[in-house]
């Protein structure tokens, strides 16, 4: 065994020395990693543009199409015979199987308001916040659609897949709770759409708007901005809405009279706030316009309202309260031909006529019109 061990050690020994091998340069060839061609992204907005109302906007990369909002316009005085303007569906009927879903950033009209309407032409599933879910889903047993529709509650900060788009829920304040901005993120880049929405720094009920978030998107890179905020053209910036509160503070203070106050259906921070003084100052509360009754009773339902009980009453019941154990709670702020309020001040009103001894008060900043 050692002389075989001696041996190969020998035979090792012996072998030639290897010299190292000289770098020699190679021209490498550059290789580029084939890609096909990236669709177009084509945002196609059907209503909303120049126009107040009739929010919706179509967001289609190849096969697969994203819907954000659908909402009714109000008809101009010479539309008569006109209730409700909705956008024209044409070219989503066209093409309905591309369609993966319709996106909603809050509950407004003119965002929400022409959903039967669609969902009568198209079924599809549909995705919004919890409030914004619930006003929509009133609607749709309105219009019977409930059990075939499909209605998804998101978060905000959540983020789903539709198709080969991801859609981001971002946390944005405005009139209606749980209103939300959209990142929507395509193979070609990624687009903010903000809804409409106000910078509030103190809101009520609620956290601000993730300014951070859309900061991280900004330094990302953004494909396209799509930005709305009523009277952005106008120099200042908007009172947050706890400043609110103290000017009705204010009004309710030894009030004898029977106070009316006019305000947006949709803005339940504001109905909020008058709940409060109404029960500081131990008064009833009726509500008046058919708007303003669903709101109410989808908020308090969800928790977005907080009310003790017997505090509202029934509108019939008033004329067994004095006025100064009053408050009617009604929709006219911006006088519209057939609100209640316009009704009342025109003495037409079937359960409140105005008299001397009402306080009203209009808490509502104009909407410009064309």
């Amino acid at each position: 065994m050692e002389n075989e061990k001696s041996k190969r050690e020998n035979k090792q020994r012996r072998r030639p020395r290897q010299l190292p091998k000289k770098n020699v340069a190679v021209k490498a060839e550059k290789k580029e990693d084939f890609q096909f061609k990236k669709d177009n992204l084509k945002i196609i907005p059907l209503g909303g543009i120049h126009e107040i109302g009739k929010n919706i906007t179509v967001f289609e990369y190849g096969n697969d199409i994203v819907l954000v909002d659908c909402g009714v316009a109000f008809p101009e005085d010479e539309m008569l015979g006109i209730d409700l303007v909705i956008p024209d569906f044409t070219y989503l009927v066209k093409n309905k199987e591309k369609i993966r879903g319709l996106v909603v950033t809050h509950g407004h009209e003119d965002h929400i308001g022409s959903i039967p309407y669609l969902l009568k032409e198209i079924n599809i599933p549909i995705y919004a916040t919890k409030l914004t879910a619930g006003l929509i889903e009133h609607k749709l047993e309105e219009h019977k659609l409930k059990a075939s529709t499909k209605l998804n509650v998101v978060k905000q900060g959540q983020t789903i897949v539709l198709g080969k788009m991801r859609v981001e829920f971002i946390r944005s304040c405005h009139s209606i709770p749980d209103s939300v901005a959209l990142a929507i993120h395509t193979p070609v880049g990624t687009v903010v759409h903000t809804g409409d929405f106000k910078i509030d720094y103190t809101p009520i009920g609620e956290e601000p708007n993730n300014l951070g978030r859309l900061a991280e998107l900004g330094n990302k890179g953004v494909l396209a901005l799509l930005s709305d905020s009523t009277n952005a053209e106008r120099k200042g910036f908007t009172m947050s809405e706890s400043s609110v509160g103290e000017v009705f503070e204010k009004l309710f203070f030894n009030c004898t009279k029977r106070i009316i106050v006019a305000t947006f259906a949709s803005n339940v921070h504001r109905i909020q706030q008058i709940v409060d003084l109404a029960v500081k100052n131990k008064r009833k509360i009726a509500v008046c316009g058919r708007s303003m009754i669903n709101v109410i009773e989808t908020a308090m339902e969800l928790g977005y309202i907080d009310v003790p009980k017997n505090v509202f009453i029934d509108i019939d019941m008033i004329k067994n309260y004095p006025d100064e154990q009053l408050v009617i709670i009604t929709t006219g702020s911006q006088g519209e031909p057939m609100s209640a309020l316009t009704r009342m001040a025109n003495g037409e009103h079937k359960k409140v006529t105005l008299t001397a001894n009402d306080l009203v008060i209009i808490s509502a900043n104009p909407i410009p019109r064309k």
